[in-house]
């Protein structure tokens, strides 16, 4: 019985060390994704709808934004693109990167191919996976080159970001592919620009991120576990406080936006944020168009009605959040 124990603990720690070799050989693996055949161009229309989507419904202020411009792109004002906010989770410190159109530290030598495979497929200029914070990976083509032709003409920061520091369960989660390329290159046709519901649609699955937010999530691969726009997703501030994102579908007892008119919509998007730390970005979101806030609350009228109780207040909390997925 003892040898039996030692071989067996033998095997145990030889099958531990193979665990945390291959960790660290493959955390930094990378993937194949093609280079979409998307240019950017000098067209006043084409960036101006770029500027638009980038300031307002894609909201990249709010991570991409310098340390000390946070507050000012959280209050909507138009700010450089420099980075500087950090993610802190179990799986380490994650920088977002500096997108101004410096050359040395932003993104002013990548081509136009290499960002929009970022935003088409989720792979870096390196290879490596992106964490799925930008969800664009279906938005249409047009507006892909709208929001590179518009990065081309903002103001370039010398600001060299860190890369990610990963602790060891990120690198293993990385190494073993949870982190991977999450778009798949098949883009639906996308509605034109319009005060309608499909146009909504687009906006809250493909650009705005609303699904990403208002629906639960598995916080270690991002998987959706619940109930789309149902809320209850946990939002842990790095200051110790956090959020439950609501219901966002039109249950008559659970559904935040229930019994709210366009008119209240509009306004509350108007307001801007009312909690300190929200991790809505309430800045960039209101500064989106009449059109685009019609779009967004007809469909959301559409959605089918999901009891899904919030057992807590509006704001924020402090304490110990809800245990997620």
């Amino acid at each position: 019985m003892k040898a039996f124990l030692k071989w067996a603990g033998l095997a145990l720690a030889a099958l531990l060390v193979a665990i945390v070799a291959y960790v660290q050989v493959r955390a930094n693996r990378t993937w194949d994704a093609p280079y979409p055949d998307i240019v950017a161009v000098t067209d006043s229309a084409t960036i101006a709808h770029g500027r638009q989507l980038v300031l307002g419904p894609a909201h990249c202020a709010d991570c991409h934004a310098n340390t000390a411009d946070l507050r000012r792109a959280k209050a909507g004002e138009e700010v450089p693109f420099g980075g500087g906010f950090d993610f802190v989770f179990p799986l380490g410190t994650l920088h977002s990167p500096n997108i101004s159109s410096d050359v040395e530290t932003g993104i002013g030598a990548y081509t136009d191919q290499e960002i929009a495979r970022a935003l088409r497929y989720g792979v870096k200029r390196n290879g490596q996976a992106l964490v799925d914070f930008m969800p664009f990976y279906d938005m249409s083509d047009h507006d892909v080159q709208a929001v590179i032709s518009y990065l081309r003409t903002v103001e370039p920061v010398s600001n060299r970001r860190p890369d990610h520091e990963w602790s060891f369960m990120g690198k293993a989660v990385r190494a073993f592919g949870l982190i991977k390329p999450m778009g798949d290159g098949d883009v639906p046709p996308a509605p034109e620009p319009d005060s309608t519901a499909e146009y909504g649609r687009y906006l809250a699955m493909s650009v705005a991120n609303c699904r990403g937010c208002h629906t639960g999530r598995n916080l270690m691969t991002g998987a959706f576990v619940g109930d789309d726009f149902a809320g209850q997703m946990v939002f842990e501030e790095n200051d110790g406080t956090w959020f439950m994102s609501p219901n966002l579908t039109p249950d008559p007892e659970t559904g935040r936006l229930t019994y709210w008119n366009l008119a209240t919509f509009k306004a509350r998007f108007r307001k801007g944020a009312q909690f300190e730390n929200s991790p809505m970005p309430w800045g960039p979101f209101r500064r989106m168009s009449d059109v685009e806030l019609t779009a967004l609350f007809k469909f959301f009228q559409t959605l089918e009605p999901v009891k899904a109780t919030i057992e807590i207040p509006i704001g924020p909390q402090t304490g110990e959040p809800p245990k997620a997925e």
